[in-house]
This record gives C-alpha cells, sequence and structure tokens, in this order.
C-alpha cells in the first residue's frame, strides 16, 4: 500500500511537472505580450494613434473640374477609400471565398494572405508553418506576416538599427514582432477588413516615388485605381515586394514574372480558372509610364508659383527696391488671406500646415483644358517662329549679347555661375571660387534644353550657360473676368531647365501695352472721345526739371500734321498721341495713380514718359488689369484657389476675388470698341487673317519695348482676358528685326484662342458678345470733313 502511495504521488508530481512545462512557454508568451502591449519593450501606437496613423501624405492640387493637376510631396502618397477601389464594369469583380472583390484587393488578398477574412490580425496557420518548415528544416517557405501585420509595420516601423550584435538584434526582432501582434490585433479591433485592405494599399511603396496606390497607378498606367485591369493590378501589387528588383521600368523581366506569379495566386483561390490565367499571362506589360516630379506634369510654374504663395513669410524691405513695392507686398500679405497661408493657419495640435506632409486639397481656378492649350501655343511658336529667328540672328552675327561690352558680358556670366547649383554646392563642400570657376571650363557629360527635345551632350559648364541664354522666353495667362479666376498659366518654355517664373515672379517694360490706360484716363477724366482729333505731329512737353521730352515713333513713321482721331492712334500705337494726352493731363502723377486703380499694383515712376509703358510689369498683373476693360470697368483680383480642405475632406479656408470700381461701363465699353479697331484695323490685324478670328468680338493691343527687348500681346474677348510676354532671360538677348509684340506675342494667344473656340466644352463661344451699357452712345468719327476745318475745329 505504502508503494502504491509512492508511485500515486509520484505519478502526480510528474503530470505536475508536465503541466508546468507545458504551460509556462504559454504563461511566459502571456506575460511577455503583456509587458509588451504596456510597453516595456517600447513603445506600442495607443487606439487615438491608430484612429489618426501618421504619415506623409502628399497635398493634391486640383483643376476647376476637380482634375489632379499636381502635388507637392516629400512621399508621393495620396488616399482612396476601399469604395474608390471597386471598377464600374462588374464583371471585373473576383470572388474569393465568400467576398466578392475588386482587382486590386483580389491580387493582394491571393498573394499575401490568403485566409486574410479568417483571422484576427494573425495567422497561427502560417506562423507554425514557418516554424517548422523555415526554422526547423532551414526550407525558405516565405514569412508568415498577415496583410494586417504588415500594414502595422508600413504604419509604425521597426527599429532597424544593424549595429548592436547578432543577440541583441534577435532580441529585437522578437520584439518588434511581438509589438507588430499587438498593433495588428489593434487594428483589427478598430477598422474593418475592408478598410485594413484599403489602408495598406495606401501605405506601401511602389518605385518610382508612388506611394500609396492612387499615386501608383496614375505614373505608371495614367489610371485611377478602379480602372486599373486584373493583370496591372497584379503588377502593382507584385512590385510591392521590393519595388527596385521587381519594377517595371528598370527590371521589366522580373516585374513580369511577379505579376505572373501574383496571377497564379488569384487563379489558386479559385477567382480565375486556369485558362483566363494562362491567356492573362501570356499578356505584355503595357505601360502609361508618368513619373511625378515637381520639374514635370502639368502646370508646372502654377504649381511652383502656387508652393510659393502658400509658404511665403512676411516680407522684409530688404528684399525690394522700392518702398512702395515692399508695402504693396506687405499689404498683400496682411490682406490676401492664401499669400503665406501655411503660416498664418494652424492645425488642432497648433503647429503649422505643412503642404508637403499634411494631405491637404487644393483647389485651383485652373482649366485643365485651357492650361493644355496655353502650354501647347506657346511652346509652338517658340519651337517654329521665335527661336529660329533668334538662332538665325546669331548665325549672322555672331552676337548673343547685343550693345555690351566684353566686361558687361563677363558679368552676365558670372552671375550665372553663381546662382547654378554647381556653384552653390561645390562652394558647400568648401572648394575656393578660383576652383570653381575654373571648373566652368571643363567638358563634361550633360543634358540640355532644346525644342527638339533635351540632348545629351559633352560640353563645359559655360558652354551650357550659353547655350542656355540663347534659349528664348515666354509667358502666358487667361483669366475670366467676371470673376477673376486664373484658367492658364506658363511661366515659361521648360520649368525644369527655367525655373524663373516670367508670368508673375518676373516684370518687364510693358511698352505701348500701357497706352489703353492712358486713353482710359483721357474718356474718364480729360472728357475725351474716340473721334477727339489730335495732329499728327510730334509732341513735345517740358517736364518740372527744366527739360524738354519729345518721344520717337517706332520704326520709319513720318507725321504728316493731319488731324486723326485717338482711336486712329490707338489703332495705329503712336507714340505722339499718348504723349499728346500726358500733356492734357498735365500731372504724370494723377495718371499714374490711375493706372493703380485699374489694377497694376507695382512701383510707376510718375514722369511723362510713362505713356510709353517705361515702369515695369508682368503678364499675370497686366491680364488683371485689362479684365477690367471685360468688366464693365470693375477690377477683380486674380484669383487662382478657390477652397482648401484637410485630409478628411473638411473645409478649411476658402477664397474669393475682391472688387473695385475703376471706370464706368461707359468708359470701359467705349475702350473696348477702340481696341476691337486695334484688331480689324491696326497692329492687331494679324488675328483675322492669321487666326481666322475677324468674325469674334476682339479686342486687344500689342506693346513692343525699346529694341524689341520685350514683346506683348493682351487681348480681350467677352468671357476671357489673355496675355502673352517674349523675351530673353536677359535684356541683351532680343531679335533685332521682326521683334514686335504683332510677330512674336500675338501668335501665341490667337493659337490659343483658336483651340479654346474650336472646342465644344469650352462654354466659349464665337458667338459671345460684350455687353452694350444702356446710356452708351458710339461716336462716329466724321471722315469727310474737309481738311481745313478739322485744323480750325482743332485750335479753337
Amino acid at each position: 500500500m505504502a508503494k502504491k502511495r509512492i508511485d500515486k504521488n509520484k505519478n502526480k508530481k510528474i503530470v505536475r511537472w508536465l503541466w508546468a512545462i507545458a504551460l509556462t512557454p504559454i504563461c511566459v508568451a502571456v506575460v511577455v505580450l503583456f509587458l509588451t502591449a504596456i510597453g516595456t519593450f517600447g513603445r506600442i501606437p495607443s487606439f487615438e494613434e491608430l484612429e489618426n496613423p501618421k504619415s506623409n501624405l502628399a497635398t493634391e492640387i486640383y483643376s476647376d473640374s476637380g482634375k489632379i493637376i499636381g502635388s507637392f510631396f516629400v512621399q508621393n502618397r495620396s488616399y482612396v477609400q476601399y469604395a474608390d477601389l471597386f471598377p464600374q464594369d462588374s464583371t471585373a469583380i473576383y470572388t474569393i471565398g465568400d467576398e466578392k472583390l475588386p482587382p486590386l484587393a483580389a491580387a493582394l488578398i491571393a498573394v499575401e494572405d490568403a485566409r486574410f477574412y479568417d483571422h484576427s490580425g494573425i495567422d497561427f496557420r502560417s506562423l507554425a508553418r514557418v516554424g517548422v518548415k523555415t526554422v526547423l528544416l532551414g526550407m525558405k517557405q516565405g514569412g508568415g506576416s498577415t496583410i494586417t501585420q504588415q500594414l502595422a509595420k508600413n504604419l509604425f516601423p521597426r527599429n532597424t538599427s544593424s549595429n548592436d550584435g547578432k543577440i541583441a538584434r534577435t532580441m529585437r526582432l522578437v520584439g518588434n514582432k511581438l509589438k507588430e501582434w499587438i498593433t495588428a490585433i489593434k487594428l483589427e479591433y478598430n477598422y474593418t477588413k475592408e478598410e485594413i485592405v484599403a489602408m495598406y494599399l495606401n501605405a506601401v511603396e511602389y518605385g518610382s516615388n508612388s506611394y500609396g496606390i492612387k499615386s501608383a497607378a496614375a505614373t505608371f498606367f495614367g489610371k485611377t485605381p478602379a480602372e486599373l485591369n486584373l493583370q496591372e493590378a497584379a503588377m502593382l501589387v507584385g512590385v510591392v515586394n521590393a519595388p527596385t528588383r521587381y519594377s517595371p521600368i528598370r527590371n521589366p523581366e522580373n516585374a513580369l514574372r511577379r505579376r505572373n506569379l501574383v496571377l497564379s495566386r488569384i487563379c489558386s483561390t479559385g477567382a480565375i480558372s486556369r485558362a483566363e490565367c494562362d491567356s492573362i499571362s501570356a499578356l505584355p506589360i503595357t505601360l502609361n509610364y508618368r513619373p511625378v516630379s515637381h520639374n514635370y506634369g502639368e502646370a508646372t510654374y502654377f504649381r511652383e508659383m502656387l508652393r510659393l504663395v502658400m509658404t511665403a513669410k512676411e516680407p522684409k524691405r530688404r528684399n525690394y527696391y522700392t518702398e512702395w513695392d515692399y508695402e504693396q507686398a506687405l499689404k498683400q500679405y496682411n490682406e490676401n488671406p492664401l499669400y503665406g497661408w501655411c503660416h498664418k493657419n494652424h492645425k488642432a495640435d497648433g503647429t503649422e500646415y505643412n503642404i508637403y506632409r499634411d494631405g491637404l486639397k487644393i483647389y485651383t481656378t485652373i482649366n485643365a483644358t485651357m492650361q493644355h492649350y496655353a502650354e501647347a501655343a506657346l511652346f509652338k511658336q517658340l519651337q517654329t517662329v521665335i527661336q529660329p529667328a533668334m538662332d538665325k540672328q546669331i548665325r549672322e552675327t555672331k552676337v548673343l549679347f547685343n550693345d555690351s561690352s566684353t566686361e558687361e558680358i563677363e558679368t552676365i556670366i558670372r552671375r550665372a555661375m553663381r546662382n547654378s547649383d554647381r556653384f552653390r554646392n561645390m562652394k558647400k563642400d568648401g572648394v575656393s571660387e578660383k576652383e570653381i570657376f575654373a571648373s566652368f571650363d571643363k567638358k563634361c557629360r550633360m543634358k540640355v534644353f532644346t525644342f527638339n527635345g533635351e540632348r545629351d551632350t559633352l560640353l563645359t559648364p559655360r558652354d551650357s550657360i550659353l547655350h542656355h541664354k540663347k534659349i528664348m522666353r515666354a509667358s502666358f495667362v487667361a483669366m475670366e473676368p467676371q470673376t477673376g479666376h486664373v484658367k492658364a498659366y506658363v511661366g515659361g518654355p521648360s520649368f525644369q531647365y527655367f525655373k524663373y517664373d516670367m508670368a508673375k515672379q518676373g516684370k518687364r517694360q510693358i511698352g505701348s501695352t500701357v497706352k489703353p490706360f492712358i486713353y482710359t484716363f483721357a474718356i474718364d477724366h480729360l472728357g475725351m472721345n474716340p473721334c477727339t482729333l489730335v495732329p499728327n505731329l510730334p509732341v513735345t512737353i517740358e517736364t518740372t526739371v527744366g527739360t524738354a521730352w519729345s518721344p520717337k515713333e517706332a520704326g520709319n513713321v513720318e507725321y504728316d500734321g493731319v488731324l486723326h482721331p485717338l482711336k486712329w492712334g490707338l489703332a495705329l500705337s503712336r507714340n505722339n498721341y499718348s504723349a499728346w494726352i500726358m500733356k492734357q493731363a498735365k500731372q504724370p502723377e494723377a495718371v499714374a495713380d490711375f493706372i493703380h486703380n485699374m489694377g497694376i499694383d507695382g512701383f510707376i515712376d510718375p514722369v511723362y514718359a510713362i505713356c510709353l509703358g517705361t515702369f515695369e510689369s508682368n503678364v499675370f498683373e497686366m491680364v488683371g488689369a485689362y479684365s477690367t476693360f471685360a468688366n464693365e470697368g470693375v477690377h477683380n483680383t486674380p484669383l487662382f484657389v478657390t477652397h482648401i480642405e484637410d485630409r478628411q475632406g473638411n473645409l478649411i479656408s476658402s477664397f474669393s476675388s475682391t472688387s473695385q470700381d475703376a471706370v464706368s461701363k461707359q468708359t470701359a465699353y467705349t475702350m473696348i470698341t477702340m481696341l476691337k479697331n486695334v484688331i480689324t484695323n491696326g497692329t492687331g490685324r494679324r488675328m483675322g487673317w492669321q487666326f481666322g478670328l475677324s468674325d469674334v468680338e476682339i479686342a486687344g493691343k500689342t506693346g513692343t519695348s525699346n529694341d524689341n527687348r520685350d514683346a506683348w500681346f493682351m487681348c480681350i474677348t467677352p468671357k476671357l482676358v489673355a496675355g502673352a510676354w517674349v523675351g530673353g532671360e536677359d535684356q541683351q538677348i532680343h531679335l533685332k528685326r521682326r521683334g514686335e509684340g504683332s510677330v512674336m506675342a500675338l501668335p501665341i494667344v490667337g493659337d490659343f484662342l483658336t483651340r479654346v473656340y474650336n472646342d465644344p466644352n469650352s462654354k466659349i463661344s464665337r458667338e459671345d458678345t460684350f455687353p452694350r451699357p444702356a446710356l452708351w452712345k458710339e461716336e462716329i468719327c466724321d471722315d469727310n470733313v474737309e481738311q481745313k476745318e478739322l485744323e480750325d475745329e482743332f485750335f479753337e
């Protein structure tokens, strides 16, 4: 009996030990998981953080129709909802188990987590497989991480430091895995399976600077996620495993094999048949590759201007030449909510908005179609007319910088060197200026811009500067006068090579495009009308400093002494007629103030010569001022953003144009009739005979500064005002012959408007007319009056 009791007690001890041995790992695991959950081995994301995971979301820029035209980003990432993955074609829905899935979800689940709908974040069957086959047997069977675990790893990255020893790295790996498990369970608790799929697709990298499925679909296929077919979805899901190794651009064969593996996995789930799988697998990968970059894409100059405006800091006096310009900049910063928006507005946590990381949605006034027309028209004129004329002039004269001494040319080149990336980078590395300048004379491989495409060549950096200096520049802006909405914006021929924006950033003398403001002053303040007679004679004005000023005419123009109406002087852009008005006005200050009131904010030196456009402005400002004529005398400040939303689509800010009465409806319409005469009988006749717009109500004005340095054309239609400028990067670079605004700048606007009028979706018609004021009375100039009678009337 005693022996039986001893054997029985011994058996109980053995059982207890066996239970202890069996339960100890479980207890240890529970304790370790508990300690991990409370943060003993490192911080675990809270539920609040899981609800709002931090990630670098790109700010998206939208056109007036809701089309994305660009983005600001550190990582090019945009979010989509699960519902945004479903195609409109119901036949492109795939069944895995009991779930009806869009192509992307089907591909993801098939290749990464076939039991996704059967677990709660951790797949113990896969873990067991990994434990037995990979750890014990040394076989490479793949990882056991679920989609949820992979999402946890992407949202809350591991510490991957490799400086520690093997044991420390192993311990850290175990700790990271435990934290991923707990985070995965929390994610499953917080989100639905569909939301987890969408979050995963939004979180991962696909290569080519694409983060998130929305960016990847646009980059590789030019599509939205919902538009992807099964083979495209399979390729994108497959590339996530190793974006470089499986890149369809760098390694197309690897990408094809990986895509076909994903298709095979889809087939194994029963979502498609083997025949379908084989048929699709035989297809090549067909890309519509559109890599996203700040240098490429739509409206590059506009996007950069928008970035500079929204991130602008309060103006400092030292950055402005005149007190006037500084005060105007400060006024704009204080009164325009868009300027410096990122610094003026704060998130809920009190920090400023970051346009590169906060996933803002900026809705602009840009019309994507008109933007395309504008860029095409500008590039075509530069490529086919302007640059060939400049190249021919340089070949014939062997001169790039006109009327410049050797010292002046060297100063220009040295300034360009100092402004180059090469100079800044070498200076930063501690290289002496002597060595830096010497490096500009050593040949190296480089790419240079040409209007026939980028060219790979061997040049010295100095010669590349000269090459790019000879490339002519142009800018263009189109605006809706009734609202102030900017519809198209082009700052130059190539943002990649020519960052300086000549649409808004740069300023040049406006030449004869100032004359409509001078004539408007004559009508509005001096009581004149289009039929007021003025002798075609030289005009001399005694200035306040006791000197005489007498402007000359462009070209070989003779003064015949004949009396002509004001509208004749404007149509032919006669300088003596503008000077005559200034002489009657007697106060250049009053004229300058009047021009400011029309919409020109920049500094205007109040001298008599302002009637020839001696002050500087830009296309953006000029289009806004000319819109006053089309908007019945009311000036609307140009507007290019309507509202901004946060990443969840909540409205943060909205914007509208400000208006002010500049001139009466009667005066504005009178000027429209005079500017129409410029198009039909004056320097703008090319709009009719070259572009077939003689049957359209168009008003406009050409302009050319001294020596053809700047060519302008401003055009007014009932629903759109457009302007173009053409010139060199430096004012010493210009055409000696045929460089007038009517030849160089006008065709850009003419081509643009032709495309717009021919587009039935533009909502701009050839039948559009300018609104005529009810009390307006047309002045009929009597051209049959005897010359002597005209002279008598004038001199009386």
